[in-house]
Parts: C-alpha cells; structure tokens; sequence
C-alpha cells in the first residue's frame, strides 16, 4: 500500500469497514473537547452541561431505531463491545434460566468467539447453518429453541455478503416455541443504511456502533429492551445505569447522536441513490467480466453493499491493484482481511476454500458521485482481465490443465 498524491483519483467504496465523519457530525462534536469538557457524573454546571448532551444523544438515537425509549441506550466503545457484552452479560444474568444459547455460523466474531469462550465455560451453543444466500430459515430457528435457551443472537444483516435476515420472523418462531428466550441482533452495519425498527423487529437487545454511518470511532451502544437483565463486563462505577462502568466519552457520545440526527433526514435518500449506484456497477461487471459469481441475497441485502466472488485471481493482488488505481475496497470483513484463512462467511454459505479468496466487497457512500461508478465500472474489469493475463490460473490456462488431465486420464 501507499499514500496517494494529492490531486490522483481516489474512490473510497469501503464503507462497511468504517465512514468518514460527516461535517455536521464533528461540527457538533469540537465543543465538548474543550468549552464543554465536564464529567457526567459531576454536580457542577460543567458536568450538567455534558450529562444534558449525552441524554440529548441518547433521544436521537432512540429516534432513528424507534427504541421503547432513550434510557434504554447503554453507550460502549463501540459495536464489538455492545455484542460481548450482549453474549455474555446476558448469559451471565440469565444463568439460572438454562445453558443454552442459539446463533448462526455467518456472525460477526465478536458474537462467535464470546460464543467460543462461554462453550469452554459449560455453555451450549447450537450454530445454525444459513442457506447459498446467507438467509437463516425461521423453521431452524424454531427446532434449535429449547426450554433450556437463554439467548438467541442472529445479525440483522451482513457486513460481508450484504444479506439482510427477516428478523421479524427468526423472532417469533424463536418466541413461539419459548417465550423467555432473549433475542438479541448485531444492527451494526445496518443503522444509517437501512431502516431499523426494534419494535416492529420484536427483539429484546441490539448492538449498534458509531463508525458505520459517519459518526466517530470509540462508541456504540447496546440497547436493551426494559426488564431485560445484563450483567456488567466492567465494573466500578454508576455510568449507563451501572452496566457499563467508566466516564462516558461524551464528544464521541455527541457525534453518535448528530450521526443519528443526519441519519434521519437522510435515509431515503440514502438508500434510493446508493442502491442505484451499486445496481450500475453490477452491471457493468455482469457486461464486462466472466467466470464471477455475486454473494449474498440478490436483492433482500443491504442498498450499498456489493459483493462477489472473482475465479482464478487472489483477493489480495485485486486490493494491491485497485489500490494502485485508487480504488479503495475490501475482501472479505475487514476484521478478518489481513488473516490468510478462508472467510468462515463464505464457507458457511458453501463457497468452495479454493475459490473464497477471490471475493471482493464494493460499499458506496453518502459521498460517492457518478463520476465514482463510472470510473469504478471502467477500471474494475480491466484490473480483473490485467490479473488474470499474469495468472496462472487464468481461464485459458485452467481449461487447458483440464483438458490436459482428462487426455493423460
């Protein structure tokens, strides 16, 4: 990699990895670095000052996700530790109730290895298979329920292939067959993209985080529905209703709740012109390039997401070269992207290990212009066909090793 000069062309399509902060969003937050710095927490004015925005952050956010109300917000430092605190304070809280936990095999791995953890502590974990789309089906949902199930944990959506879950419907059949059983979704890629609705949805607690839709980086929030019981992973002090121990960050707490501001006004619009954006480049790619295959639901997927598999070039040389012709977008989650091992998405939804690392994720932005499509929608292919003429994996060649194979048979 290497740091462009100014003036070269640059499209940024890597926005299910994180966002830039939006004008609006740090406009709002500079004040409460310095003029507004108090603590929550302190009696004087100062920290009346703070506590005053971090529940007027709070409103905005239970705005956009339509939460019972605000105070059901607890603030983290960001979505990774909403998710751990979610598996395991809730298993901790609940521990009495049963051991039993149901989640999917495509999750983010701040569910899966909180899963890990707690299976090593006596925990049973059913790991539901989705199908070639990545849908979960509400039928398996109901079957891997039991009387001894305390959690249930399926994301709204996801970051690598796109794919949004009726989450509606994995809740009820999981209430139908155990009305205790708490259900908890990862919307983290999905708020500031796709409307979010906890009512309508029917879970109990989700995990959302500031980065994915032009907020800062360092905070997120768990929201839990009132009654619902989480145990403290840090302890020591009475911040967010002593579940979450620690001074808030209150300028990051400011910028979640302006992003989520923003977010409401923008939404449609959001979602019309990103879609159509990500519509264009597909495409142009389906036009322009063969032996490619798209990941994820056609079309009950996130509007800015994109995601396909490349045959006979690695992930890795596609990132390098796109890079080089300033097109910055990822392969795979960006968690897992610098680990050479197959994307456990990919394999769950029966993408063959030889063919995984050619995957490419393409997310537009509220930033992105037509000029960006039309220039990703000439290069991209061109990039691909310039790999595959070095390869020797290239169709050409691989046509002929078969061939070759079946002669000396």
């Amino acid at each position: 990699m290497f740091e462009r000069k100014e003036g070269e062309k640059t499209v940024y399509l890597d926005h299910i990895a994180t966002t830039p902060v939006a004008e609006e969003v740090l406009s709002a937050m500079l004040p409460y670095f310095r003029e507004k710095f108090g603590n929550p927490t302190s009696l004087h004015s100062f920290g009346q000052m703070a506590k005053k925005a971090v529940n007027r952050a709070r409103e905005q956010i239970a705005e956009l996700i339509k939460a019972g109300t605000p105070e059901e917000i607890i603030f983290t430092s960001g979505g990774i530790e909403a998710n751990n605190l979610a598996i395991k304070g809730i298993a901790a809280a609940y521990r009495r109730r049963g051991n039993h936990i149901v989640t999917t095999e495509i999750e983010h791995h701040s569910i899966l290895h909180p899963c890990r953890t707690l299976e090593r502590e006596g925990w049973e974990i059913t790991y539901l298979k989705p199908d070639r789309y990545g849908l979960i089906d509400p039928e398996a949902v109901r079957e891997a329920v039991r009387e001894d199930t305390v959690l249930v944990s399926i994301g709204h959506s996801n970051r690598e292939i796109g794919t949004i879950q009726n989450i509606a419907q994995l809740v009820r059949a999981a209430k139908e067959k155990n009305p205790k059983v708490i259900f908890h979704t990862d919307a983290a890629p999905t708020l500031g993209h796709y409307p979010v609705d906890l009512q309508e949805w029917g879970v109990d607690c989700a995990s959302f985080t500031a980065h994915l839709m032009y907020g800062p980086k360092g905070v997120g929030a768990l929201w839990t529905r009132k009654g619902v019981k989480v145990k403290p992973l840090i302890e020591g002090g009475v911040q967010e209703r002593g579940v979450r121990a620690g001074t808030e960050n209150v300028p990051g707490i400011v910028g979640f709740g302006a992003a989520a501001e923003l977010a409401l006004r923008e939404l449609e619009d959001r979602m019309k012109r990103l879609s159509s954006y990500r519509d264009r480049l597909k495409k142009a790619i389906e036009e322009n390039l063969d032996y490619i295959e798209f990941t994820g639901h056609p079309t009950q997927r996130l509007p800015h997401h994109l995601s396909l598999i490349v045959h006979f070039i690695e992930g890795e040389a596609m990132l390098l070269r796109c890079d080089l012709m300033g097109i910055e977008t990822a392969s795979g989650s960006a968690c897992v992207s610098m680990a050479l091992k197959q994307s456990h998405v990919l394999s769950a939804i029966g993408i063959p290990k030889e063919v995984s690392n050619g995957s490419i994720v393409f997310s537009f932005g509220r930033e992105n212009t037509e000029e960006d499509v039309a220039y990703v929608a000439e290069e991209f292919p061109k990039i691909v066909k310039w790999l595959r003429s070095l390869s020797p994996f290239n169709p050409e060649n691989w046509e002929r090793y078969v061939k070759t194979k079946e002669t000396s048979g």
